[in-house]
């Protein structure tokens, strides 16, 4: 099996970490508010995507990675609603993940054999 790259481990608990704080901020808004709304449940959804992105990826499923990608993608297009301001960050880290997760020691990690037929 191949070393995880620092960089997809750092890269994983961040979504961690953004999915987990996301999740219970607004978790904690909705509960201060005494209901649910269905946009609530898409960003708490939202949330825990970037969870689920995070702990496979450090678990090396190829599939996180694209899932990643179109986490990231789903907020560039949702700046367009705001400024361009946002737009060009959530470009600039859209791009960051894409060169990150798909690195030469990426693309050799989410490819390598996992132990236990995994």
């Amino acid at each position: 099996m191949n070393k995880r790259p620092l960089s997809i481990t750092l890269l994983s608990y961040l979504l961690i970490a953004v999915g987990a704080g996301g999740f219970v901020l607004h978790f904690c808004e909705s509960y201060k508010r005494h209901s649910i709304a269905s946009d609530d449940v898409w960003v708490l959804a939202v949330s825990l995507i970037a969870i689920v992105c995070g702990v496979f990826l450090l678990r090396g499923k190829d599939w996180a990675r694209w899932l990643s990608m179109a986490w990231i993608a789903f907020h560039v297009v949702l700046s367009f609603f705001h400024s361009m301001r946002e737009v060009a960050v959530h470009g600039l880290v859209f791009v960051g993940f894409a060169v990150l997760l798909f690195r030469p020691a990426a693309n050799q990690f989410f490819r390598a054999p996992m132990p236990n037929g995994e």
